[in-house]
């Protein structure tokens, strides 16, 4: 439909009245403290990704169910990220508008965690007892949803809070997601080096108790020390964002220029804006959108079952029956650790690669070594089926080392895949109606529809 002109001049007008005034540029030192939340939200991320996915197997549910549990990732990645970055668009907190949504994430976080890593404990007090403890599932699963709600409620906001402090400067934009995308890594590292450490329920002798193994207490530790992280993190990222709350008519003072009017929109429904939107999309913005969705389709089962594949492929063991499981499981969470170094070296060089090359070009070669680092697991599963050791003896150090070698080199791609959209999707939104909370959750969208399906 076209809009009167009388119409769009009035709209016209009314964002230029509501849009703050640009300031000073912040400090890239500030925009590394900001970005520092990424490493306690990423650290309970790897705590998630490596060791879950084989804790639920050891409390009883099936590996052919254990992805159903995951579905509440894309489930609340569809409608919490947009829902969340339209509303702290609009948020006239005195705090500002991202930073009481990134600290209720945190304190969601924290929730969730405590809860997972007692759900045997829980299951245990109303009468858990055997081989399968459903309530001690229905705990896991609780707090496990949980996670993923906070996790998206968190995210959204830390990416919209660095797009709100860079501006319409777009090399900034970049360095600053680049420094979300290395505390991502430092995280991962911290996160999978605690998950494959075997004997924190010796430091922590608590958490052994008569419902709570050993595997189960070395667990729950590594959730209480990702307490410590997010609150140590979250405290260093909202004290150093120093946002200015929009008034009730929307006008804000902060260093960023929101491509909407806040005020002649805030009474639209929120369904209808964010498909409205889709509407004004360049073939650009679908572009990326179409590539990110068909990246996570590979991304995805790797991430959910990367350990899983190590404790059964290349260990040949299962939950529940004897070490080997538990030995491959930790081993995956090493070769995490690896992949989040290389993770973190690639993030501080993103700058200078897409200064070289341009972003598009580095994002396209990223995606063609993933798929060559993907095809080579399969030659890995491959040779150690075929080597005959698998129930007899551990996995040769050859098959062991190709494993984590592939594991490291992902980090080169998943560094990429963490920054490089969410930097071209800021610099595109300018010229459309859409807050920059509210563009992270639409290119997040392109992220977890896949899943769904995967997992469907």
């Amino acid at each position: 439909m076209v809009m009167p002109e009388s119409s769009e001049r009035h709209r016209t007008a009314s964002r230029r009245a509501n849009q703050p005034q640009l300031g000073a540029r912040v400090p890239l030192k500030r925009l590394l403290r900001v970005a520092s939340v990424a490493c306690g939200i990423q650290f309970g991320w790897a705590l998630q990704l490596s060791l879950l996915t084989p804790y639920v197997q050891e409390l009883g549910i099936p590996h052919a169910w254990s992805s159903l549990i995951w579905l509440c990732g894309p489930l609340s990645g569809l409608f919490v990220q947009p829902l969340v970055g339209h509303m702290s668009d609009r948020c006239t907190s005195r705090y500002g508008r991202r930073r009481p949504f990134i600290v209720a994430g945190a304190l969601s976080i924290v929730l969730a965690v405590l809860i997972i890593g007692h759900s045997a404990d829980l299951g245990w007090l109303i009468g858990d007892r055997g081989d399968v403890r459903p309530r001690a599932i229905g705990f896991f699963v609780f707090g496990f949803w949980i996670l993923d709600v906070a996790n998206n409620l968190t995210q959204g906001p830390c990416r919209a809070l660095l797009a709100d402090l860079t501006g319409k400067d777009h090399r900034r934009n970049r360095v600053a997601n680049a420094y979300f995308s290395l505390f991502m890594a430092i995280g991962n590292i911290f996160g999978y080096a605690t998950g494959s450490f075997s004997g924190w329920y010796k430091i922590l002798p608590f958490t052994l108790t008569s419902a709570c193994s050993v595997n189960c207490a070395n667990l729950k530790s590594a959730f209480l020390i990702d307490v410590v992280f997010i609150a140590i993190t979250t405290y260093l990222s909202v004290s150093a964002a120093q946002e200015i709350s929009l008034d009730s008519s929307g006008r804000s003072s902060l260093v960023v220029e929101d491509g909407m009017g806040q005020s002649s929109h805030a009474s639209e429904a929120f369904l209808w804006e964010l498909f409205h939107t889709f509407r004004h999309f360049s073939g650009y913005i679908w572009v990326i959108l179409l590539v990110t969705s068909l990246t996570w389709v590979a991304w995805f089962p790797f991430i959910l079952f990367d350990t899983d594949w190590m404790g059964r492929e290349i260990y040949g063991g299962k939950p529940n029956e004897g070490q080997s499981y538990s030995s491959g499981v930790r081993m995956g969470a090493f070769g995490l650790m690896f992949n989040s170094v290389v993770l973190g070296i690639t993030s501080l060089l993103m700058e200078k690669l897409c200064r070289k090359w341009g972003a598009g070009f580095v994002w396209g070669v990223s995606n063609i070594f993933m798929a060559l680092c993907f095809l080579s697991i399969l030659v890995v599963t491959y040779v150690a089926n075929n080597m005959g050791y698998i129930g007899h003896e551990l996995p040769p150090n050859s098959i062991v080392s190709a494993a984590l070698i592939i594991f490291a080199l992902l980090g080169v791609p998943l560094a990429i895949t963490y920054s490089i959209p969410y930097a071209m999707i800021s610099s595109r939104v300018e010229s459309l109606q859409l807050g920059q909370g509210l563009s992270a959750g639409v290119l997040n969208l392109a992220i977890v529809i896949p899943q769904g399906v995967l997992l469907y």
